[in-house]
């Protein structure tokens, strides 16, 4: 028994250290190709990769609430929003009537093969992954209200 919560652990601290983000390339609503890897690639800056999907109210929830938030915390910190919907084919025509009543201020980028989610090994969303010169530096999942706050402390620590 304790050999197995030791290995649990083991892997838990694993699966949060810095990782590579992978060379997924996927289309924005506006049909440009994006290589997650390459193109958010600044250097020292952070990019908040939120995924989401249109059927998913905690997700749209969350990227409304940082949207509150977004335009002070550009200002304060050198970072950046990607949301990333991982709408499948059946739901994908869903984002943009979605998106034209949100104005939200993000790149959005759609993940209809879920190629990036699964390479990320993402189970659920909301889900969010905070990069930071090409490395996973932060990951949580799931939304309630207020967690934004958390978020935006955990952006300033990094």
């Amino acid at each position: 028994m304790k050999k197995l919560l030791l290995l649990l652990l083991i892997m838990g601290f694993s699966a949060y250290a810095q990782k590579e983000m992978p060379s997924v390339t996927l289309k924005s609503v506006n049909n440009k190709t994006h290589n997650v890897k390459n193109d958010f690639s600044e250097k020292d800056k952070l990019y908040v990769f939120s995924f989401w999907a249109t059927w998913c109210a905690p997700c749209i929830n969350e990227l409304d609430a940082i949207k509150e938030q977004y335009a002070a915390w550009s200002k304060e910190l050198n970072m950046e929003v990607v949301a990333v919907s991982v709408d499948d084919a059946r739901t994908q025509k869903r984002v943009k009537p979605l998106l034209n009543g949100k104005n939200w201020p993000y790149t959005i980028l759609l993940d209809t093969n879920q190629d990036l989610k699964r390479a990320l090994s993402i189970v659920n969303v909301p889900y969010t992954i905070v990069v930071k010169n090409k490395k996973v530096v932060y990951v949580h999942n799931g939304y309630s209200q207020g967690a934004e706050k958390e978020l935006y402390n955990k952006l300033k620590e990094l």
